[in-house]
């Protein structure tokens, strides 16, 4: 009996020796799922947009009837109205109806507020370094809203002009503008720079 124990306990230890070494033989031959190579990426750096550079204010001479004429930097955007105020305001005696108060400035403009009864005063909005590059405002195809943004043409004006090239046809010349009843001489010198008829 004691020589069954011996041989069962043999048999053990070289089956669980067997196993050890065929776990190990397959083990070392099974393949592994190898694993994935990590990938380590830097992000391009995006460009950034240099800063928008700061719009140079507006240099305007302000003269005729207001309190202060001068040279007066304002912030691009600014009104003719905005140029009068900072002119020290309008004079007593200053004809506001014949300036279009909200034009938008041009650098290097001047700004004119002529006096009640003045004749022939220059036109209240004249030079400015981007002048030429303006759009002119077509007197023969302009709405009526188009050319109340004219200097000296109120609503009024702008309707009897509409209503005159509906009658009469075109304007052949931008002079032809003074058969409107209400512009005169002096109305046409300040929109004579600023309409065509083309």
């Amino acid at each position: 009996m004691d020589k069954s124990i011996g041989r069962h306990r043999s048999l053990l230890v070289v089956c669980s020796v067997l196993s050890l070494v065929v776990g190990g033989v397959l083990g070392f031959y099974t393949p592994r799922p190898r694993g994935q190579a990590v990938v380590v990426s830097t992000p391009a750096p995006t460009p950034t947009q240099p800063p928008a550079p700061t719009p140079a204010p507006l240099r305007v001479y302000v003269s005729g009837a207001v309190s202060a004429p001068a040279v007066y930097r304002l912030p691009p955007g600014s009104l003719v109205e905005d140029a009068i105020r900072v002119g020290g305001g309008p004079t007593a005696d200053a004809d506001l109806d014949r300036v279009n108060l909200a034009r938008e400035l041009l650098d290097q403009q001047q700004v004119y507020v002529p006096r009640v009864g003045e004749e022939n005063p220059p036109s209240s909005l004249s030079g400015g370094a981007a002048v030429a590059d303006q759009l002119l405002v077509n007197v023969n195809t302009a709405t009526a809203a188009e050319l109340e943004a004219l200097p000296g043409i109120g609503p009024t004006t702008a309707q009897r002009i509409v209503e005159y090239r509906t009658s009469h046809g075109f304007f052949a010349s931008v002079e032809e503008i003074m058969q409107v009843p209400g512009i005169g001489p002096a109305v046409f010198e300040e929109v004579s720079d600023q309409i065509t008829v083309n």
